[in-house]
């Protein structure tokens, strides 16, 4: 790929801008990266393209590392884009061995349920027993012919891409692996298994559905929420004592918002989750008497907003501003259903549009897109008691959903006040945050600094989307939930703690960034970092270690210096 005369190196492209338009974010996933599931795939599926005389080598790597990487904002992007790109990246030899692996091991565990199966039940008589096995054996090898037949299809599939014109040798016979489970032709196990085949029969589409792997379950996307919620044991007595602790700072005449971010910064209860955001984001006055006065006016300002501007969206002015908030919205957490619905949808852009006419010093800008979904997610938990992933939002009542968008916005509105300066124009805010965090590295783990300006990887390559995104696009937004807790508990958290938060997370890689040893691999860490199964034990753990970096430098700044 990287011999393409025709294409130009990603960062010299002289495509002009146009209003609107989407902007590259190389490595951006939903769900984050399961390294279980795509390691093998890297690993023997990619191999370094020749080096064109005349080009630098780094160029070379990264045009390899952009054609294996998906792009989420990528304009016509398709489901199977990156399965595509995975399938002509394949060696034929490699399909075709792990293939047989997979034939070769389903008839070996065919073998063992029979034996099982044997030994659990006695056959009544031997002449039924043999003519029971001839049966197996005999529907056994016609299943295997026909899965043979389906490899050979998809395998020619994959050459007539990569534009070959090698016939599939299905007779290669591979050794039996304990690691050969199926994980390398994620390409093979993900295309259509269904797809027409006038020689095959329902019994054969069965059969591929229970023989080929699959893609595992994403526990991220099956719970959004909180561990102690529905689903796991009752409360323990201590969660019950601090929600109780909650519950009374909470109701004060005058709550103590010292004491409240005490209590709020290792953790708020998902219960009192809606009405601390609020008090601690400054959107709820601290006075009890003025609270219920003060929501019905900022909704009734919200909503006075959408009268006022939502009509010009298509307005020359602002129609470029709308089309890109329109375009972003279906990408919000796409594997969550719940960001999926019409009406949420419709929620997400009124309250982008608005704020972005309201902060013409920046406009909308991707990724803050991504910031209203843990306050919507939280504040819809203020109106059920369900799981929220599956959630019909339509069947709340409408004053409910009136609620929830106006609250959503103020408080959206609250933190992007403090952090504005990350999306004015060449967000200053960001590039200070990047260079802060790669000298902050520097002095923590010197180590890791070194190996990476050996393979030539800048801080800014991975860690403007931590900034840009507030960490979103790395973590379970169950995660993003938590984390933001203690952000909200923090002073500055959003604009200040979270850079201690971004060097305790790259440090805590330092094993698997060590181990790398080109820049490839070492983009493709960073940007897919394997936190698919992170919980809330996870998260205490990262805000503990970015608390102590931040109490050794915060009031130090000469320590980010050498």
């Amino acid at each position: 790929m990287s011999s393409d005369g025709n294409k130009k190196q990603f960062w010299k492209r002289n495509t002009a801008k146009v209003p609107g338009s989407i902007q590259h974010v190389y490595g951006a996933q939903h769900p984050p990266f399961d390294p279980l599931l795509h390691a093998n795939l890297i690993k023997a599926g990619t191999k370094p393209p020749p080096t064109t005389p005349g080009k630098p080598k780094k160029a070379t790597t990264f045009q390899e590392f952009e054609s294996i990487t998906s792009d989420a904002w990528d304009v016509g992007d398709e489901d199977d884009e990156l399965l595509a790109m995975a399938a002509q990246n394949l060696d034929i030899e490699v399909v075709m061995e792990t293939a047989n692996k997979v034939i070769e091991n389903h008839s070996k565990q065919q073998e063992r349920q029979r034996q099982d199966d044997a030994s659990e039940t006695e056959p009544r008589e031997e002449e039924q027993e043999v003519a029971t096995r001839e049966e197996e054996e005999e529907e056994e090898q016609e299943q295997e012919e026909d899965q043979e037949e389906w490899v050979e299809e998809e395998i020619s599939h994959v050459e007539e891409q990569r534009g070959e014109e090698t016939t599939p040798n299905s007779s290669l016979v591979s050794e039996p692996s304990s690691h050969s489970d199926g994980r390398l032709v994620k390409s093979l196990s993900e295309a259509p298994i269904g797809s027409p085949r006038e020689e095959t029969g329902e019994r054969g589409s069965l059969y591929r559905q229970q023989s080929l792997p699959h893609r595992p379950l994403i526990p991220m996307v099956a719970r959004i929420a909180d561990q102690n919620t529905s689903g796991t044991p009752a409360m323990t007595e201590r969660e019950a004592s601090r929600l109780e602790k909650f519950r009374q700072v909470v109701a004060g005449p005058n709550t103590d918002l010292e004491e409240l971010r005490k209590l709020s910064w290792s953790g708020i209860p998902r219960q009192v989750r809606p009405i601390t955001w609020k008090l601690l984001s400054g959107y709820l006055p601290a006075n009890m008497e003025r609270r219920e006065s003060t929501l019905q006016r900022k909704r009734q300002e919200y909503f006075g907003f959408i009268e006022q501007y939502y009509d010009s969206r298509n307005d020359e002015n602002h129609q470029d501003t709308y089309r890109q908030i329109h375009i972003d919205i279906p990408r919000t957490n796409p594997l969550i259903p719940l960001f999926q619905q019409a009406s949420v949808q419709e929620i997400f852009e009124r309250i982008l549009f608005i704020w972005a006419i309201r902060h013409p010093a920046s406009g909308y800008v991707q990724g803050i897109n991504d910031l209203v979904t843990p306050f919507f997610v939280v504040y819809v938990f203020e109106y059920i008691e369900e799981e929220v992933e599956n959630f019909d939002v339509a069947s709340l009542q409408e004053e409910s959903l009136r609620n929830i968008e106006a609250d959503s916005f103020w408080c959206m509105s609250k933190l992007l006040d403090g952090i504005q300066d990350n999306y004015t124009f060449a967000q200053p805010g960001i590039q200070r945050k990047v260079k802060a965090l790669e000298e902050l590295v520097s002095r923590i783990d010197e180590t890791v600094h070194r190996h990476m300006q050996q393979y030539e990887v800048e801080y800014l390559q991975f860690a403007f989307r931590w900034m840009n995104n507030l960490l979103m696009r790395e973590l379970p937004l169950r995660c993003t939930i938590r984390l933001w807790d203690t952000y909200q508990a923090e002073p500055e958290g959003f604009s200040h703690f979270h850079l201690y938060v971004c060097a305790a997370f790259l440090v805590r890689w330092r094993k698997e960034i060590l181990e790398e040893r080109d820049f490839q691999g070492l983009m493709i860490l960073l940007q897919n970092l394997p936190t698919m199964h992170w919980g809330n034990e996870e998260v205490s753990v990262l805000l503990a270690e970015a608390y102590r970096l931040k109490f050794a430098f915060a009031d130090a700044p000469n320590h980010y210096k050498r």
